[in-house]
């Protein structure tokens, strides 16, 4: 038996409410199944065609999904109660936005190679749909990016000479060739693909029957 952590590579969007519930409840289930793993972030962009100045969130997924305002209201509802479960808080509102995240992906490419993509990547899920702060901003991102004590003046550089663009790219085209078209998308062990928020019960028995099939 390997004493080998267990990879798990997450393509995500930060404007994706369902990508922070998603690994909320994976996290709780690595948690209460004591698995020792490494999670690396990868990038997706939900609306890569979104202008500078986004849209408001309930017309955009009215527009982009047929929704009707009854059903938006309830997706709302039912993604704040599964967020206050699991300890992490949406603050919808009238205003809430969509905005384009090529910026802030990198930055978070940035981050994760001082060892804080992570940290960063928890912080812009908040930023955006706790404090409903302008995830398209720069500085709001470099501002975000001091916060959690990295380099304020670095990541608004960053941000200003698009040096990781290109890599960014790169690392969105990889998983659109790899056929993921939705998010949250995770990969188990470089092999399992597992899309969708699952709930902590079914990330458990998947990582049960991962450590049944190491064993």
């Amino acid at each position: 038996m390997t004493d080998q952590p267990l990879r798990i590579d997450i393509i995500s969007d930060v404007m994706c409410p369902w990508c922070i519930i998603g690994f909320s409840q994976l996290a709780q289930a690595l948690k209460e199944t004591g698995t020792d793993h490494e999670i690396h972030w990868h990038p997706f962009e939900l609306n890569p065609e979104m202008p500078a100045e986004g849209q408001n969130m309930r017309e955009h997924i009215i527009e982009k999904y047929g929704s009707t305002p009854e059903q938006s209201e309830q997706a709302r509802a039912q993604m704040t109660e599964l967020g206050n479960d699991l300890g992490f808080s949406f603050a919808f509102s009238e205003d809430t936005r969509m905005h384009n995240t090529f910026a802030a992906h990198q930055l978070l490419h940035w981050a994760e190679e001082q060892g804080r993509g992570h940290d960063l990547k928890m912080a812009f899920f908040t930023a955006h749909f706790t404090d409903g702060r302008n995830m398209s901003v720069p500085e709001v991102l470099a501002d975000v990016a001091g916060e959690i004590g990295l380099d304020r003046a670095e990541a608004r550089a960053v941000l200003q000479d698009e040096r990781f663009a290109t890599t960014v790219r790169e690392r969105e085209g990889f998983w659109l060739q790899q056929g993921v078209r939705g998010v949250p998308a995770m990969v188990f062990d470089r092999q399992h693909l597992v899309t969708g928020a699952q709930g902590v019960e079914n990330y458990s028995r998947i990582l049960d029957h991962l450590a049944k099939q190491e064993a």
